[in-house]
């Protein structure tokens, strides 16, 4: 059974994203530790990437300080390792198909094991091509996660019934960002998942209110944030860990009420 299951276990998942390194991985482990102790129930750790296609100014930025600091792909292998002491919660891996390849995909995906990572989402890569990966992910146990976007359309059932871990659905064009309001029918994205696998769902892109994360979290199964928690890191630095943990709170309250 896959460990990204019992993120869904306890009704409405929360999910949040941070880049790892950014501004150095002392404060990514404290901004995790804050979330996860403020509600967060399974966290989407980005390695950083030089050229991230689907990322907004926000993420970009969050890259471009973390790669300019030294972070390498093994400092965050080492950081997990040390954040799996105590954070139990699951933890998948956000980045792009051209760092798991450099750094060699089967060492790749075998230290995810190793390190406790549940899971990768490589949002770069299309879903014909997941044949590149998805028998290593399976042979070490790492779900390789699926995204669903506004234009999937004819093809979500099949991606749906394909999926493994959680389905990540896109809620909008474009790339990352917090958004004024989000305006894509994904009510009808998420029944055609329903009718097709029992894998949960959870949206993203786009959510930064509570009221927001509560109308996606309604919608599926969770709601995922990002560029919120990365502004917070961006604004607060060293001191982001307790921005952070209060603004998870007022989400997950959000998402439970």
């Amino acid at each position: 059974m896959s460990n990204i299951k019992k993120a869904f276990e306890n009704g409405k998942a929360f999910i949040a994203f941070v880049t790892c390194g950014d501004p150095d991985l002392e404060t990514t482990a404290k901004v995790v530790r804050a979330a996860v102790e403020n509600g967060a129930d399974l966290i989407e750790l980005g390695i950083p990437f030089s050229d991230p296609t689907a990322e907004g100014p926000v993420i970009q930025g969050a890259n471009l300080r973390a790669l300019r600091g030294g972070i390498t792909t093994d400092k965050i292998f080492a950081f997990v390792k040390e954040l799996r002491r105590d954070v139990k919660v699951p933890m998948v891996f956000m980045t792009y198909a051209n760092v798991v390849f450099s750094y060699g995909a089967e060492k790749f995906i075998s230290t995810c094991r190793d390190i406790e990572i549940d899971g990768l989402i490589l949002p770069d890569l299309p879903y014909e091509e997941k044949e590149e990966f998805l028998p290593t992910c399976r042979q070490y146990g790492v779900d390789l996660i699926s995204l669903i976007a506004p234009t999937s359309e004819n093809r979500i059932s099949m991606i749906a019934r394909e999926a493994e871990g959680f389905i990540y659905i896109v809620s909008s064009l474009g790339v990352t960002g917090t958004r004024s309001e989000i305006k894509t029918d994904l009510a009808s994205i998420v029944k055609v998942i329903r009718e097709n696998t029992k894998v949960p769902c959870a949206i993203g892109f786009g959510i930064s209110t509570p009221e927001q994360a509560k109308k996606m979290a309604d919608i599926s199964d969770g709601a995922i944030v990002g560029s919120a928690i990365v502004k917070l890191i961006e604004k607060y630095g060293t001191d982001a860990p307790e921005y952070v943990a209060e603004y998870v709170k007022s989400m997950k309250d959000a998402i439970r009420s």
